[in-house]
């Protein structure tokens, strides 16, 4: 058997080819950054040829896909709504895939909730609060191995948490929202205003790690909001661990520790005391949780984890 796991992100498309042998190595990932916004059936056109590349050489047909997906889809698998594409709006998505891997069947996902199984399953840690930083927030909850609330009751929507209910307009139009302060398209917008021109992101990276005020402000105020999130989190489901990743949050150093400093000047005493510390997948852990649907969708594995917690989950390098 062979699996394919696709993470749509808002400015890329990476795919997996899980071994058809376990425990063998996986086909290294291919990676493509969308088109200009504005064409679905361009996006697609990418997409197939992603596909094709993805599979190039292998001796067997795929078994099972996994796609890890930020848009809102109905139970048909036709996208509904996403603010960072919106010509994919009533895109029937899972019958494109599915017409790319000669009818294998396609499974999706919430990207966020798929991310945090796979760092649950890294981890060896059923009781797990995700957060990944990306150019939106997505996230997920792991209780007792499983995802909450689970699939058949929608996904766990971390980056709409509120954070500061007189704060600047999501989205999704409500207002606060986490992603709002702390997704890395508002980060560089803010800091792009502070320095009075348009930055990249490596320029931003550079500029935090040089301390320069016009970056340190926005991606502070980032990771105090992803910090307010984790904490408001712990205190409803109490996790062991929170891991933080995302593209943003892989590619800017330090990030996690500052994140850690501000959930514990937000902690109270007595209250949960998860660790916090990076993604053990980096930016890539909804692609691994892509994978994993895809196997558990061909009854390679069950789509839990069950790893005893105390043995698995080592102190947190940030709490000290």
């Amino acid at each position: 058997m062979s699996f394919l796991g696709i993470d749509v992100g808002g400015t890329k498309v990476a795919l997996r080819l899980g071994p058809a042998v376990p425990g063998a190595p996986a086909a290294p990932d291919t990676v493509v950054r969308w088109p200009a916004p504005g064409d679905a059936e361009a996006d697609m056109r990418a997409l197939a040829d992603a596909v094709r590349r993805a599979c190039a050489g292998q001796g067997r047909p795929v078994t099972a896909v996994g796609v890890a997906v930020p848009a809102t889809l109905d139970t048909a698998g036709r996208v509904r709504g996403w603010p960072n594409r919106p010509s994919w709006h009533g895109l029937d998505l899972r019958a494109r895939i599915a017409a790319m891997v000669s009818g294998a069947p396609v499974h999706t996902a919430d990207d966020g909730d798929l991310a945090a199984l796979a760092e649950a399953d890294a981890a060896g840690c059923p009781d797990l609060v995700h957060i990944g930083v990306g150019t939106g927030i997505g996230g997920g909850i792991v209780l007792g191995g499983r995802l909450c609330p689970g699939p058949d009751r929608g996904s766990c929507e971390v980056g709409h948490v509120v954070v500061d209910r007189m704060g600047e307009r999501c989205d999704c139009g409500r207002r606060g929202c986490v992603q709002s302060v702390a997704s890395g398209r508002t980060v560089l917008r803010r800091a792009g205003e502070r320095a009075g021109r348009e930055v990249t992101f490596g320029e931003l990276r550079q500029a935090w790690t040089q301390g320069e005020a016009w970056a340190v402000a926005p991606v502070t105020d980032g990771a105090m909001a992803v910090a307010a999130a984790a904490v408001s989190l712990a205190e409803l489901v109490h996790p062991r661990l929170v891991t933080i990743g995302g593209g943003f949050a892989d590619g800017m150093p330090g990030y996690v520790e500052e994140v850690a400093r501000w959930t514990r000047e937000l902690g109270r005493t007595p209250g949960p005391d998860p660790a916090v510390r990076p993604a053990a997948l980096g930016g890539l852990s909804s692609l691994d949780g892509a994978v994993l649907l895809a196997r558990a969708a061909a009854g390679d594995r069950a789509l839990t984890v069950d790893a005893p917690v105390d043995a698995a989950v080592p102190v947190d390098a940030f709490a000290a």
